[in-house]
């Protein structure tokens, strides 16, 4: 078995196949010849006429189709134009009208609102769970219960779930389980090994690296495949060969690229915990965080993603923080090089007491953490309008 760095850098090529070239090329088209006719009539795949098409994929829709399904441990992956794509999609595989799901309460906004309006709007009943809630999950499950979706760690406020035991309840009443695993990527949640049945990418974030793309890739094992692959196809998502091929070349610096992340987060975040205008930071990799236990369980590693919570409401001295970071850009996304901060406020929760205070995420990219540590600190002094212990 190859180091993870080793991994990364092999997987999903094949330079024979392209003249010798390092990457697989980018291949752009939508009309595939057949040969003749009996070829015609040997590409038809599961009935279906025409799926000798460009929509169905191309030798770069495949290359990285074929790395992160050995990457993720699964039997296959789909590409989705976004990460939000992939979810929907993959969800959409599974239910029918009549049918009831359960979300955990940390899911990712826009998944959120997925499930609470076209889902419902589409006769499938909609429950949260506490992301806490492990083997008691067995108490929200119904007879009709057909899929389990989860998002651990949240992308808002990081609580972790117990995977193992959420998909041995689930898997009880013929259940899927469905998990976001783009907080720690392929690299760092091993998410089959867990007895999740699909796991899904922002590939946009950690894989692509770069923000210069937008991905989403599904993977699914054995049991969920067929399901996955065919709700998939029928709604004629396809991904632009130029984001494939970015997304491919991160594929071969992740590891390099989310140690520095894994480090420059825990440790920003750790200062940060002193700072007196911060009432809370959430991450699951610091001890002492709620989550830590089954992080170390279950997880390799972290990213450079977490949250903190200042104890203040206040819009001019909100401002004056976020107006006087210098190395965070207040944007959306996270998982490229650069950090990031975007202003939560209040998260939409239904499980969960609101938090006192100003929710924050942030991102902490590729630069020094001497750098960001100052810049974060500096920032948090002028908001405070008053400066406190200094970092080097």
């Amino acid at each position: 078995m190859h180091d993870a760095t080793t991994h990364y850098l092999h997987c999903g090529r094949d330079s024979e196949a392209y003249g010798g070239l390092i990457n697989t090329p980018v291949f752009r088209g939508s009309t595939v010849l057949a040969k003749d006719f009996s070829s015609w009539e040997a590409s038809k795949k599961d009935g279906n006429p025409y799926a000798h098409y460009g929509r169905f994929g191309t030798p770069t829709t495949r290359a990285f189709e074929d790395a992160i399904a050995e990457l993720e441990g699964g039997h296959s992956s789909l590409v989705f134009p976004s990460g939000l794509a992939a979810c929907v999609h993959a969800l959409l595989a599974f239910v029918s009208a009549g049918d009831h799901v359960l979300i955990t309460d940390n899911i990712y906004g826009p998944t959120r609102a997925f499930v609470s309006t076209v889902l419902t709007r589409l006769g499938v009943a909609v429950e949260f769970f506490v992301p806490s809630a492990g083997a008691n999950i067995a108490r929200q499950l119904r007879a009709n219960t057909r899929v389990v979706f989860t998002e651990s760690p949240g992308s808002l406020t990081f609580e972790v779930c117990d995977l193992p035991a959420i998909c041995q309840a689930a898997h009880s009443v013929g259940a899927f389980v469905l998990l976001d695993n783009t907080w720690a990527s392929p690299l760092y949640f091993k998410p089959f090994e867990h007895g999740v049945d699909v796991s899904i990418q922002a590939a946009t974030k950690y894989i692509v690296g770069h923000s210069d793309a937008l991905l989403g890739v599904a993977t699914a094992n054995e049991r969920a495949w067929p399901l996955l692959k065919a709700g998939a196809h029928d709604f004629g998502q396809t991904a632009s060969p130029d984001d494939l091929f970015l997304a491919l070349r991160g594929l071969r610096t992740l590891p390099v690229r989310l140690q520095r992340h894994w480090s420059n987060g825990v440790e920003l975040a750790s200062s940060l915990a002193h700072h007196p205008l911060i009432t809370r930071v959430m991450h699951p990799a610091l001890p002492g965080d709620p989550g830590h236990d089954l992080w170390k369980r279950d997880f390799l590693g972290a990213s450079g993603l977490f949250g903190i919570e200042v104890n203040t409401q206040d819009p001019v001295v909100l401002a004056r923080l976020f107006d006087n970071l210098k190395l965070f850009g207040i944007g959306l996304s996270w998982g490229g090089f650069e950090s990031l901060v975007v202003p939560v406020g209040q998260p939409q929760r239904n499980h969960c007491t609101p938090a006192q205070g100003y929710l924050i995420r942030v991102h902490a990219g590729l630069e020094h953490i001497n750098d960001l540590q100052h810049d974060f600190h500096r920032a948090l002094d002028i908001a405070l309008n008053k400066p406190c212990v200094a970092v080097a």
